[in-house]
């Protein structure tokens, strides 16, 4: 059993492990750190924001795939009266013909739009990491150029 006047009673482990601090207290030979955690809080944010765009495109599928379900019930219901009612078996075989043939257009319809709903979210979604990548080269290079300016080269 540990006795209370220990002198590591009152360590607190929490204070001596803290990374942000490490790594500034710790120079690479002139590695600005205060610039590398902030690309990487950067970098934290656009996978933030992509999540985000992606869940929206999520969002708005699964609501236009319910709007479509609901307008399918109405129709089959409304097919279906249509079939039961008075007329001849010409007449039914022809409606039923006819409607299959909306049913068939109107899912391929739905089956496009919701692809162009897909392509949208992931376009975006990629697009912040895209943009985000192509910053995290840039600040590469903004940061090689100072580092051969002040060491009195030039950057090619």
């Amino acid at each position: 059993m540990a006795r209370a006047d220990t002198p590591f009673m009152d360590f607190d482990f929490a204070k001596m492990f803290n990374p942000s601090k490490m790594l500034t207290d710790f120079q690479f030979n002139g590695l600005d750190v205060d610039a590398v955690l902030a690309g990487q809080r950067r970098n934290l944010e656009a996978i933030t924001a992509a999540n985000q765009a992606a869940l929206n495109g999520f969002q708005a599928l699964t609501q236009r795939q319910t709007e479509m379900l609901r307008q399918a019930v109405e129709e089959i219901t409304r097919a279906v009266k249509e079939m039961l009612a008075a007329g001849s078996p010409e007449e039914k075989a022809t409606r039923q013909a006819e409607l299959a043939k909306q049913a068939f257009e109107r899912a391929v319809a739905n089956t496009r739009e919701l692809a162009e709903l897909v392509a949208k979210s992931q376009t975006e979604a990629f697009g912040l990491l895209q943009r985000r990548v192509s910053e995290g080269f840039d600040e590469v290079k903004t940061y090689i150029a100072k580092r051969a300016a002040k060491n009195g080269r030039v950057a090619a």
